[in-house]
């Protein structure tokens, strides 16, 4: 979940700055402490810093010369977040300096037997054995940094992204990676080593995204990747089609705020060149190599983590009603480790933002190991669940900085209506239908942007219930992911207690809690479960609890009853969770703000979640 950064030029002056500025974009990632390590003169410079990266650069020497440095942004795991426990790490000649990004599971063992052997550490993390185990082979081995670093490497039990450098190798650095993500940008004089591609895209498109197993050695004018079982790695280059644009925050004061307002674009580009109206069709190019096996299937199984397990819910319910395929969907952290009844007939869809998701990965290998066709829905190219999968979905949504996932998740929504097009048309699904949501789908972006247009309402309902401690979230049938999805990111942004309940559940517990200082948020549209949804409402109110509706425009008999209405478009039943997740994200942004918080970057959180 960390940041790592890494950088060798021919030009000696650059290398901090290019250094502060990577951190800078990858912070999304970890934000406990950061650090940056160079070389310089001979020997390698340190400084590191628990807090934000602002902490460090004041205490950053800008004079520095050097032509390859390292750093790191970190989220905790092993050892709590404070000076001695931030990146990078060195060994006891403090001639090897590393950043990592993942967890050495058997780092206790090699801690064990480098102590043992006269090593001295500094910190309580895992990470620092990796510094000493390089240092031990090459001095006990008798062998080159880069075969010190490959001994290390297959010694280790574990996930990790890893950039070293060696104050003996002041123009190299050397990375590996497995499980956790890694690339290479490179122009002909300065190579770049980063966990994802928003930190090079101001000096390069021009990559190479490392895969498991793998190390590569740098300089400034030339990179080889090989195995750790030395066998060379040819790797074409690849083209990052984010612009940097994508990664600026514009005129908005947060990428919270910036993304929301970019997911009527979210929607566009996962439909765009996709649906072909006049047959009611979805045409999805990832899914042509499977689509006779995808034929054969009766049965499909969707996991996913946090926001990304709410859009494969809302999947679920339009592929169960238009394709009738039997769907269930996981949270992949339980899915790896549950006994299924599985047949060759049943598929995985893996849904993931950034494609690098420790859990869903781990998943996805489990169910593909037992031979089931696998299938993903990620945002990220080159990513480890695209890569682990046969076939998939690419969402468009471009860059996703704010913690707390907004686009991502309508871009997801909209990409399981189209799926639904294409499986529910390759069976019992009528034209008519098919043309139906086709048609619809294409109003969805318009419809959101006539939402964001009243964002100035929402935040005055925000003005009214952000000193709430307490919130309830009802919704049901399609609504109901989206009643969780509002709950979760109230309690990301606003660090406010928020439960995500389905309204038919309400009388089974949580109305218990309702009184005058526990408010609901009740998605209410005009469909199939609105009268059900209403009895929930007038339940509430009759306990003293306020409630704020979202309804669909026109229903002026909901204003009676409720103590704020928020309206969204019509729209058929299917497509309503991308229109009223709308409200409820640019609720969680203005009273996460109103209550003082940094929404980009919520405590204890990261963007992507690399470690299990």
């Amino acid at each position: 979940m960390c940041g790592i950064f890494g950088y060798v030029s021919k030009n000696k002056t650059r290398a901090i700055p290019v250094i502060l500025d990577g951190l800078k974009r990858l912070e999304y990632r970890g934000y406990d402490s950061s650090g940056i390590a160079a070389v310089v003169s001979g020997r390698i410079l340190c400084k590191k810093k628990s807090g934000r990266i602002h902490e460090v650069e004041k205490i950053l020497n800008n004079t520095w010369d050097s032509q390859a440095a390292i750093g790191h942004t970190r989220w905790a795991t092993h050892g709590a977040p404070t000076d001695r426990n931030a990146h990078p790490h060195f060994d006891c000649s403090k001639k090897i300096y590393l950043v990592h990004n993942g967890i050495i599971e058997n780092f206790r063992e090699l801690k064990d037997r480098l102590l043992k052997r006269g090593h001295k550490f500094q910190s309580d993390t895992d990470t620092e054995v990796v510094a000493h185990l390089v240092e031990d082979f090459a001095k006990n081995e008798g062998v080159s940094f880069e075969e010190a670093v490959r001994l290390a490497l297959k010694s280790i039990v574990g996930t990790y992204a890893f950039v070293f450098i060696h104050a003996d190798h002041p123009g190299k650095i050397i990375v590996a990676r497995n499980s956790s993500p890694l690339l290479v940008g490179f122009t002909d004089n300065e190579k770049y080593v980063a966990s994802d591609a928003s930190a090079v895209l101001p000096y390069t498109r021009k990559v190479v995204y490392l895969q498991d197993g793998e190390f590569a050695i740098l300089t400034h004018n030339d990179f080889r990747i090989a195995t750790l079982d030395r066998k060379a790695v040819l790797r074409n280059e690849e083209r990052i089609e984010w612009s940097e644009d994508m990664v600026r925050k514009n005129n908005f004061p947060h990428f919270m705020l910036k993304e929301i307002f970019e997911e009527p674009e979210a929607v566009s580009n996962a439909i765009r060149g996709r649906l072909v109206l006049k047959d009611g069709l979805a045409k999805l190019g990832g899914l042509e190599l499977v689509q006779n096996d995808l034929r054969k299937i009766n049965r499909l199984i969707l996991t996913a983590c946090g926001t990304a397990y709410l859009a494969a819910l809302v999947g679920e319910y339009m592929l169960e009603e238009y394709s009738g395929i039997p769907v269930e969907t996981e949270y992949a952290s339980e899915l790896r480790y549950k006994k299924h009844n599985l047949d060759l007939k049943t598929a995985l869809l893996a849904v993931s933002q950034s494609g690098e998701t420790a859990d869903t990965l781990g998943a996805l290998k489990e169910i593909k190991r037992k031979g089931l066709l696998t299938l993903g829905v990620v945002n990220s190219i080159g990513s480890s669940i695209a890569r682990e999968t046969k076939a998939g979905v690419y969402n468009h949504a471009g860059p996703e900085i704010g913690v707390a996932s907004t686009k991502a998740f309508v871009s997801q929504v909209a990409v399981m209506a189209l799926l639904t097009l294409f499986l529910g048309r390759q069976r019992d699904m009528s034209l008519n239908t098919g043309r139906k949501i086709s048609d619809e789908l294409t109003k969805i972006p318009d419809k959101i942007k006539s939402i964001l247009a009243g964002a100035k309402q929402i935040k005055k309902i925000a003005d009214k219930y952000y000193k709430y401690e307490n919130f309830l979230y009802l919704g049901r049938k399609y609504n109901y992911p989206v009643a969780l999805e509002g709950a979760l990111k109230l309690k990301e942004i606003s660090y406010i207690h928020a439960e995500g309940y389905g309204a038919g559940e309400m009388k089974h517990g949580p109305i218990a809690m309702i009184d005058k200082d526990f408010p609901s948020v009740v998605i209410a549209p005009s469909d199939g479960m609105y009268g059900k949804v209403v009895n929930n409402i007038q339940e509430i109110k009759a306990r003293g609890g306020k409630v704020i509706v979202v309804a669909t425009k026109g229903n002026k008999e909901i204003a009676k009853i409720a103590d704020d209405v928020i309206y969204i478009p019509e729209t058929i039943e299917m497509l309503t969770p991308m229109l009223s997740v709308v409200p409820l994200h640019l609720f969680a942004y203005y009273v996460g703000v109103l209550r003082g918080n940094d929404v980009d970057k919520p405590r204890n959180l990261a963007k992507s979640v690399t470690v299990e």
